[in-house]
């Protein structure tokens, strides 16, 4: 180990590390690109890619980010959008479940699907895009649905749990798996033009309260479809959420529902009362 730090502060330019210098580090001392990801940020380097993160994003809140693991509980249309940009972030380990292949119809808003994919398991697509796009990230494909049954195991030792289902029934089934586990949940739902965004902390009933009239079905989504910018935007705030959650950072959606209506550009906090 002594040696890779050597290696990598003298290949360091000012406090920045290259991309090339980051892989031909792995392959000199024959380590995973995680681990030599981990060991560039421990030293109080940062890996060059992360560069623009830096205003935003100290070092140390980096390797906060790159020594967690998230869980993201669909891969579709928001599920893509939030395991890219959490790549992209350097969350270090990805939890990726989803029983779903790609169909046609979800070529018009699903990051990660395409022509090629088509028949292909999500969450295989998913791994293949974070180790396009990220090889120093780590994602864990689990080619299975979420139950409450299963909940404890695909779950543990994660510090967030991404709601991007399109069950009402099987979230709130997550939320209360969450709860049991002590674990937050970024609740996003979508529909048309249509979405929301809210935070569930341990010992909350935020998702109960938000569905308190739900009979059955999906919900709105099955009704109103979905363009391409919808889930786009949504996924886009639940990663927001996630960062601040384990940065312990900003004001997450706490007790509060943030409504948003692309079509008429209305965006709107609402409180939801803890009982």
């Amino acid at each position: 180990m002594e040696e890779l730090n050597r290696y990598l502060q003298e290949h360091a330019e000012g406090d920045i590390l290259p991309w090339t210098s980051q892989v031909a580090a792995a392959k000199r001392f024959g380590v995973p690109l995680g681990l030599v990801e981990d060991a560039v940020l421990a030293l109080g380097l940062l890996p060059g890619r992360y560069q623009r993160n830096r205003q935003a994003i100290s070092v140390a809140d980096q390797l906060t980010l790159f020594r967690s693991r998230v869980a993201v509980i669909g891969c579709g249309g928001l599920g893509g959008y939030v395991i890219e940009e959490l790549a992209r972030l350097g969350v270090g380990t990805l939890i990726a479940i989803d029983p779903d292949v790609f169909e046609e119809h979800n070529l018009n808003r699903q990051l990660l699907s395409s022509p090629a994919t088509l028949g292909r398991a999500k969450v295989e697509a998913a791994a293949a895009r974070v180790a396009e796009i990220n090889p120093a990230v780590t994602l864990v494909p689990i080619h299975a649905a979420y139950t409450p049954e299963n909940g404890e195991e695909l779950l543990h030792g994660c510090q967030v749990i991404v709601d991007a289902l399109d069950s009402i029934q099987t979230r709130l089934a997550l939320a209360r798996t969450c709860t049991e586990l002590g674990i937050p949940m970024v609740h996003g739902a979508i529909g048309g033009w249509y979405g929301q965004v809210a935070t569930q902390f341990p010992g909350d009933d935020t998702l109960q309260k938000l569905y308190s009239r739900w009979v059955e079905g999906k919900g709105i989504e099955q009704k109103l479809g979905n363009p391409s910018f919808t889930p786009a935007l949504v996924a886009s705030i639940e990663v927001a959420e996630v960062c601040k959650i384990l940065l312990g950072q900003g004001e997450p959606l706490h007790h509060r529902k943030l409504s948003i209506n692309l079509l008429d550009g209305i965006f709107v906090s609402v409180d939801i009362v803890p009982h």
